[in-house]
């Protein structure tokens, strides 16, 4: 009973979720050169911010709008309509439009 028990707890922590099997707060921190652009739509979006955007975007579009709906992105203070703005800005053609993130 207990190895059913633990291979069950083993199996839901290396499940899959919207970033794959990167944990959910490691995409947030390679968004750090995006915080001053997720916080100020006025701010101007850095070229990292951009790439790095792009490459999460690319990858898993689904991790981009965990990342801007999670409680770590509400305790950094982003505005969720302000970082889904972000691809635009940037002029990235695949990113996902603001209801497309909830």
């Amino acid at each position: 009973m207990v190895l059913v028990i633990s291979n069950g707890l083993v199996q839901k922590a290396s499940a899959a979720g919207e970033c794959g099997r990167t944990p959910i707060g490691s995409a947030a921190a390679s968004l750090s050169p995006c915080l001053g652009a997720a916080k100020d739509a006025r701010a101007k979006v850095p070229p990292a911010c951009c790439t790095r955007v792009n490459a999460l975007i690319g990858t898993s579009p689904r991790c981009f709008c965990a990342v801007l709906l999670s409680p770590l992105a509400k305790q950094a203070g982003i505005m969720p309509a302000t970082a889904i703005s972000i691809p635009k800005r940037c002029n990235l053609k695949n990113g996902p439009a603001g209801k497309k993130c909830g």
